[in-house]
């Protein structure tokens, strides 16, 4: 598939599947096989996994939106600067709600093959995530 096409399934992920929940999306989008670097050691690879992941973020925020603000692509692979915007009304990772908004600048790298996801990797700032929802306190 061209870079240009790769770009695309990029924006339709995140549209689909994070901002619109639609977990069905994950068996068109992500291959059987498909190892998201990022998620718990306990996840499963492939469709299942992906579901997983969408519904604990979609869980912890039920406005759960990203941005993307970039996408770079190169042979297989595409980068993506996104922003991900959210109100904490529900559990993560053992952190009760909090009601507070927050704001996370995040890049993704995802490779493709055959026109699916079958890689994924990513730099978040999980430090001011936290800081956001009072969990670690701000720098003095």
């Amino acid at each position: 598939m061209s870079t240009e096409a790769n770009k695309q399934l990029v924006q339709h992920t995140f549209a689909a599947l994070f901002n619109s929940g639609n977990l069905a999306m994950a068996d068109e989008l992500v291959s059987a096989d498909f190892v998201n670097h990022e998620a718990p050691p306990d996840a499963p690879r492939g469709p299942e996994g992906m579901r997983q992941i969408v519904a604990m973020l979609r869980t912890a925020f039920p406005d759960l939106h990203y941005e993307i603000k970039e996408l770079i692509a190169e042979g297989d692979w595409v980068a993506a600067r996104t922003i991900l915007h959210g109100t904490h009304n529900g559990p993560l990772f053992g952190i009760a709600p909090t009601g507070r908004q927050v704001v996370q600048e995040q890049i993704h790298l995802i490779r493709f093959a055959n026109g699916k996801g079958v890689e994924h990797r990513a730099v978040r700032d999980d430090l001011g995530l936290l800081r956001q929802l009072g969990v670690i306190p701000d720098r003095p």
